[in-house]
């Protein structure tokens, strides 16, 4: 006769879940266990550590297949038996293959190493935890996070009314700057309220945004989330130093106007990704007032150039700006994500406010709530990074990092604009250089341009899987290109020198195949 075992019953259930939370709540971060808290986040911090003292080179070259089938063969419904065992598999499935932003040899993104001033930031910030949007969730990290928001304005001159708030990141700067001249927009636009209000629809299809046909793609998808389509965005050409032309942006709007379009935004950039570009910011600044257009400046990359002890004076005219996009977390050396948007006029930001009974209800006029500028609601205390490392290092020599990065990129177009091997696409102007592998023939004639697109894509992909540098590629001209990103004020001419030449060695294999030669 079988067995049947009973099912364990209510008190054996009620021992279980007792257990269940007790074991839990050892894993809280409370008083009671500051000492856990303080042994198992050394224990992730030595890891790191000594990772990053072994690292030799800034990638492994590990396949995205190799790395699924180890993250896939992780049991998540099985917990491992403490802090350090998981360590030790968070080195097989992420800290030895990951891309290491410090090496000298990683010279693809904006991706720079990190200030530790900022990394001890991070431990405070995620262990206390506060949340961004109302004052009784984050007392003190309120007033941090406007004072740095006050400092920025004030650096780049916006006024004595300007404000802002810290954001994700660019992307989020820039479409939050452009709701905010959508909406100003409208508001100057406004029909007889008698007989047809805004007529939203209608008036949104006349708004038109102009901008570098250099611009971060965020533009054309900020447009499009806002309502006004990819057409919204008018592309101004630029010269051949990749600045926007500010006669061709003349002619862009009096077309506009002859159409019976709305210019709603002048975005100018202070600092393309791809060339470092900085647009001529007073001339562009000129332009928006006289078409009454709001002004914005993406200064995600150039924005650390208001720190710089040598370079400052290419932001010259970022002052006349409605609103300015900087992102710490490039050349600030902060840990991403830290971002910021400024604006001219704090009166602006009431665009985006909006009062709910259980959060930031509309009498709490005596509360400094964040919400109530941020297009976000929970939103770390990222400021605080940025407020320890000016506390611990100074601005001047955040600044010197990154004029040390603009010297090195100065060094490097030299080298390759003598190089017969390699063409710059344009003279640096930041840290970003823009360059191909195109060499000559034995009989003297240079690779054609379709050789060479392919061969610089292939060379690319080459040194990514040797893992022994990580290089970025873009296109120019429908021309396929690779690209330096330098911020790393350690890495050192010899250092490129070396990426070059592993990039030339690459190329001239590449070459040589039988396929190359066909």
């Amino acid at each position: 006769m079988p067995n049947h075992a009973s099912p364990p019953g209510p008190a054996t259930l009620c021992d279980s879940r007792t257990e269940l939370v007790k074991s839990a709540t050892a894993h809280l971060f409370n008083a009671r266990n500051a000492a856990r808290y303080s042994a198992q986040v050394l224990q992730g911090v030595e890891a790191a550590a000594a990772k990053v003292s072994r690292c030799t080179r800034p990638f492994t070259g590990v396949t995205p297949g190799e790395m699924k089938s180890r993250v896939d063969s992780v049991d998540l419904d099985t917990p491992l038996p403490d802090t350090a065992a998981a360590l030790e598999e968070l080195e097989e499935v992420y800290l030895r293959d990951a891309v290491y932003f410090h090496d000298a040899k990683y010279a693809a993104h904006l991706n720079c190493p990190v200030v530790i001033p900022a990394l001890v930031a991070e431990a405070v910030l995620s262990a206390v935890n506060s949340s961004m949007d109302t004052w009784d969730q984050s007392a003190g990290a309120t007033l941090i996070e406007r004072r740095l928001i006050a400092w920025a304005a004030a650096q780049l001159g916006l006024g004595a009314a300007a404000d802002g708030v810290f954001t994700s990141g660019g992307s989020q700067s820039n479409f939050q700057a452009l709701l905010l001249a959508r909406n100003q927009a409208v508001e100057w636009q406004r029909l007889d309220p008698e007989n047809d209000g805004f007529r939203l629809p209608s008036l949104l299809e006349k708004l038109r945004i102009f901008t570098s046909a250099d611009s971060h793609f965020s533009i054309e998808k900020s447009a499009s989330m806002l309502g006004l389509g990819y057409d919204a965005v008018v592309p101004v050409p630029c010269g051949p130093d990749h600045r926007m032309d500010p006669r061709a942006l003349t002619g862009k709007l009096a077309r506009a106007r002859d159409e019976g379009l709305v210019p709603m935004a002048i975005v100018a950039t202070a600092g393309t990704t791809d060339f470092g570009a900085i647009d001529p910011l007073a001339e562009l600044a000129a332009a928006a007032r006289g078409s009454g257009a709001w002004f914005h400046v993406d200064a995600a990359y150039g924005g650390g150039l208001m720190v710089s002890g040598r370079h400052r004076h290419l932001l010259d005219g970022i002052h006349r700006a409605d609103s300015v996009t900087v992102d710490f977390h490039k050349t600030f050396f902060q840990p991403v994500s830290s971002s910021a948007l400024l604006v001219r006029d704090a009166a602006t930001l009431r665009h985006v406010r909006y009062h709910a009974d259980y959060l930031n209800p509309a009498a709490a006029v005596d509360r400094p709530n964040q919400v109530d500028k941020s297009i976000q609601t929970t939103r770390r205390f990222d400021a605080l990074k940025l407020w320890l490392t000016l506390r611990i290092m100074g601005a001047g020599q955040l600044g010197a990092l990154f004029d040390q990065a603009i010297d090195l990129a100065s060094g490097v177009g030299e080298v390759l604009a003598s190089d017969p091997d390699f063409e710059l696409a344009a003279p640096p102007q930041l840290s970003t250089l823009v360059f191909r592998f195109r060499p000559l023939h034995p009989d003297g004639s240079r690779v054609s341009d379709e050789a060479a697109d392919g061969l610089n894509q292939d060379i690319r992909s080459a040194v990514f899987a040797s893992g022994e540098a990580v290089v970025a590629g873009t296109k120019v001209a429908d021309r396929h290109y690779l690209k330096f990103t330098l911020l790393n004020a350690e890495a050192t001419l010899e250092d490129i020198r070396g990426i070059l030449e592993l990039l030339r060695s690459t190329g001239a294999s590449l070459l040589a195949r039988p396929e190359a030669r066909a």
